[in-house]
């Protein structure tokens, strides 16, 4: 059965770094595009970064340019989201999910994608 998921979260402070990862099982990841994205309680589900099939096109959401980047090791299966800098508005639970394709339209939405993990909760305190 198909599945991502993630880890690497936990509780920093202002300023501080957190490196996530989300590996998948039961499928080649690196023939989808990917995308990470967060939820904070009582706001809706937020797109950070996405990474097509090769890794070579890379977005990101607004609030987290600069300081979020994005990968994926296609040996180990696995996607990272590099975040910088963290503040305590980037507290949220955060969630790996796997794209229908390769290549992808519009990578923020969130029916772009078909696969989502069980998310790791990152805070980040002040």
């Amino acid at each position: 059965q198909a599945q991502v998921e993630e880890s690497g979260g936990g509780l920093v402070q202002a300023g501080g770094s957190l490196r996530l990862s989300c590996t998948a099982s039961g499928l080649t990841f690196s023939n989808y595009i990917a995308g990470w994205f967060r939820q904070a309680p009582g706001k809706e589900r937020e797109f950070v970064a996405g990474i097509n099939w090769s890794g070579l096109m890379k977005r990101y959401g607004d609030s987290v340019k600069g300081r979020f980047t994005i990968s994926r090791d296609k040996e180990k299966n696995t996607v990272y989201l590099q975040m910088n800098s963290l503040k305590p508005d980037d507290t949220a639970v955060y969630f790996c999910s796997k794209g229908r394709g390769p290549y992808g339209n519009t990578w923020s939405e969130k029916d772009e994608y078909d696969l989502w993990g069980q998310g790791t909760q990152v805070t980040v305190s002040s």
